[in-house]
Order: C-alpha cells, then structure tokens, then sequence
C-alpha cells in the first residue's frame, strides 16, 4: 500500500509558518515522542525507580532499537546496537577494522567526508601509535585510492555539503578485492535513502538517529558490525555493558557476544523514548517510496530556485541517482541569505564556506512546501534582503 504522506505529514509537531528544511540537521518532533518521554519519566523512572531497568525493559533497549533500525538499513538481525554518541561508534568501528587488519596502517577516506570522522582518525592513530595513516583524497578518486596497502576505507555515503552519493556497493567490492574492509558512515543516509547493508557486503556502519530519523537533538548513535566479523572484534573501549557479565562485576574484561560487545556506558532511557516514538512511523514507512518522493521534490526545488535565482550555483550532483535527500546551493553570502531565509520561515542551515543546504523530507515535506519555500528564496535573493549587518553576524551553530 503507498504511503499517504499527507498523514505522515500529520504525525510532526510543525511550527505554524514555518517551512522546514532543516532535517537532514535535525529532525522536527514527532508528535508521540513528548507522551512517550513523559510515559518514561513519570510512570517508569518515576514509579519504577531502579526496578525500571528490569520491569521496563531499559537495559534491553539498545538492542531493540538496534534490531528497528537495522530494517531501515538491510542489517542482519542482532547485528545493529544503539548508544552512546555517532562520533564513539566511529572510533570503536574504526578500531575494530585496524585491528582485523593489523598488517596494513592505511585508513583511506575523502575530502567530502564530515570532518569529526576525520578528527576521530587523528585520535585513534596517536593513541595507537603504531604508525598508521590517515590518507584522504578527492570524493571522485576513492576507487583509484583503494590498493593493497590499505587497511579500511572510511566514508560517508552522503556528502553532509553537497550530498554527493557515493557507490556503496562498487566501494566496498573494490576494498574486498584488495583486502581492505569498509566504514559507511551513514548519518546522511538512513531515513533519507535505501540502504542495504548485507547486500552491499559492508563490514561496519554507524550512524545517528537525529537527523532523518527524528529522534531529537542528543539522541544516541548506533553501530552494524557484519555477522563475520561480530565475534571477532575487540572492542576498544571495553565499556562495562560490552562486558560478557555486566553483573558479575568480574575484576576484567571479557567481550559480550556479537554485536553486544560494542555496548560501552548506559543508556540514554529518556532519549532513547523519543526515538521509539520516532520509529513507530519509520516501522510503517517504505523507503523506496520515500527515495521516490524525495526525487521528485529535490528536482521540483532545482528548477524553481535555477529558473528565479541565477546568482545560486547548484552544488549538489545534477544526476537525482548521485546524490541524497539534500540540495545544496553555493552562494558567497550564503551564511547571511540562509539567516534571511530563516527570519521569513524558510529553514535550512549554512556549512562553509559558501555552502546553503537544504534538505527533504517527504514525511512532512509537500509539493507546495517547496513551491511556497522558493518564492520566499526567490523574493530575498533577487531583492537582495540578505544584505544586512544583522544576518552577516555568525552564530556559534550555523
């Protein structure tokens, strides 16, 4: 049965007036989530007190979220945990391949990648101090990059600024015929496209569940090991919940079975309330018929903002297959036209250095929600409304 996304649309809190395009930044509230976070805090934590870790469920919650998100991503079952932060489950991922490669010390990425994955590396390379390296190259170049020196490719599939998508499954083949493993950052990627992660034969993948997903600002990360290599992997930071035994208290670590070896602190209970809410209208959803709309509506916004506003240069990849569920236009006042844009409703956000991003969401983004967004973009940059002091003051999120 198709999705009738008029009522998906229903099932967000909207602000009145308000265009969002933002959500591929941050998800908008879904309506559920405030009685599901309030259900948790007065009636488990409230009542329950500690009794809520066993009689509600908390301690299993990872899992559970996991196994939901795990369908929107092709994951096996039992092979996607949820916790901590998307930045952590890159670093224990990261951790992992290197160790299942421990011959090789290239860790290939690109220039498109989102820099705390990078920042991650860096990390990673000085507290292991055995002489790994950190090589990045243009987006376009990775396949030419991959070669028997390197130990695990390290990529967003969606580029956060243009939204330039990489081949997931030509990547990953190519790093298995040279014996590297494969990273899929996909931040950018579940909720906003199909994704397939068994078929592709990734090895690792992690994510956040803020952005398409609309778990809210702060909620937690999650990470997909391959089942070859869940039992495999020692587990960098040895948390006391990746512990075979959490409770036996034992004096040291022992791994988890599988995927629950990449448990690390506690969970967010209140946080991970918000996102259940959220993934009771993802359980329902098809992402092709998501992928499909979203097409329509990125092109539909293409050629209104290219048929009004000659003075933006489309960043984005042109080919709808090419890219994600963003558009991005270059502009070199972009930072001071998206504030003008946001003072009159139309939400996107600003990455550097002349970046405006914009991303859709056919759950509570319309046709008309694009056409009314682009006479408001049309009408601040041909009368050039950004151009004013106020709007050209930088905040500290842009």
């Amino acid at each position: 049965m198709s999705i009738d996304f008029k009522a998906t649309k229903a099932l967000f809190d909207l602000p009145e007036g308000i265009i969002y395009l933002d959500g591929n930044s941050l998800g908008p509230l879904p309506k559920t989530a405030q009685e599901k976070t309030q259900n948790v805090i007065a009636d488990q934590w409230g009542k329950l007190l500690i009794t809520g870790w066993n009689k509600a469920g908390w301690m299993q919650q990872p899992s559970d979220l996991g196994n939901r998100i795990g369908k929107l991503i092709g994951a096996a079952l039992d092979h996607v945990i949820v916790g901590d932060t998307l930045s952590i489950k890159v670093y224990q991922a990261l951790a992992a391949a290197l160790s299942l490669r421990p011959e090789r010390k290239v860790i290939l990425s690109d220039t498109g990648n989102f820099p705390s994955d990078l920042y991650m590396a860096e990390g990673l390379i000085k507290a292991l101090a055995k002489g790994h390296e950190l090589r990045v190259c243009p987006p376009d170049e990775v396949m030419a990059h991959i070669d028997e020196t390197v130990a695990v490719t390290l990529l967003t599939e969606v580029d956060y600024r243009t939204g330039r998508l990489h081949n997931m499954a030509e990547i990953t083949e190519r790093a298995h015929q040279f014996g590297a493993l494969t990273i899929w950052d996909l931040a950018h990627s579940t909720g906003a496209i199909e994704v397939d992660l068994q078929k592709t034969k990734a090895d690792f993948a992690v994510g956040c569940t803020y952005k398409y997903l609309n778990a809210g600002p702060g909620a937690p990360g999650y990470i997909y090991v391959a089942p070859q290599h869940a039992n495999m992997v020692e587990p960098i930071l040895s948390g006391w919940l990746g512990h075979a035994a959490p409770f036996a208290f034992e004096p040291s670590y022992r791994s988890g079975a599988a995927i629950e070896r990449m448990r690390v602190g506690t969970p967010a209970v209140i946080a991970s309330a918000s996102l259940e809410a959220a993934l009771d209208i993802w359980d329902q959803i098809d992402m092709a018929e998501v992928r499909k709309k979203s097409i329509v509506l990125c092109e539909l916004f293409i050629k209104c903002v290219e048929d009004t506003c000659p003075m933006l240069r489309l960043a984005s990849p042109r080919d709808a297959t090419a890219r994600g569920s963003q558009i991005s236009f270059a502009f070199e006042n972009g930072y001071a036209a998206m504030q003008a844009l946001i003072s009159r409703g139309v939400i996107g956000d600003f990455r550097a250095p002349d970046i405006m991003r914009f991303g859709f969401t056919p759950l509570y983004i319309d046709e008309n929600d694009v056409l009314d967004a682009c006479e408001i973009i049309s009408e601040v940059m041909n009368e050039n409304l950004w151009d004013r002091q106020e709007y050209m003051v930088k905040a500290r999120v842009t």
